[in-house]
């Protein structure tokens, strides 16, 4: 006969170590948070942004959660097709990101109506004035 200990306080410590973990992956400022915070600041199709990234990472959560290594294991080229796609994904998120660099916008986060701060104000153009 095998006696069952329960703990009092194991469902909770589980349900705040879970809490925890997807604190710690919402607070951290990745490319994800920082491209939703700029759409924001740009008032750009924020609504959208926000609804995409949510959905992704719905999706992504529940995959992880339904297991997804049981589906590699059952299915084995789909890890093949996973990578691949990231890869490609990555390739463009870096190609964009390239291009915002050397042919910079002139972007300014100044307030409705308030005048663009001068990103260097230590360059020579700014002493100049």
């Amino acid at each position: 006969m095998v006696l069952e200990t329960r703990r009092p306080y194991g469902g909770a410590m589980t349900f705040l170590a879970g809490l925890g973990l997807g604190l710690s992956l919402i607070v951290a400022i990745g490319a994800q948070n920082v491209f939703v915070l700029r759409q924001g600041l740009r008032r750009e199709h924020v609504r959208l942004v926000v609804a995409i990234c949510a959905v992704s990472d719905a999706v992504l959560i529940a995959a992880g959660v339904a297991g997804v290594g049981a589906a590699i294991e059952t299915v084995p080229w789909l890890i093949t097709v996973a990578r691949w796609a990231g890869a490609a994904f990555l390739l463009g998120y870096a190609l964009l990101a390239a291009r915002r660099a050397w042919r910079p916008a002139r972007e300014s986060l100044a307030a409705d109506g308030a005048p663009p701060v001068d990103p260097c104000p230590a360059s020579p153009r700014a002493r100049s004035r």
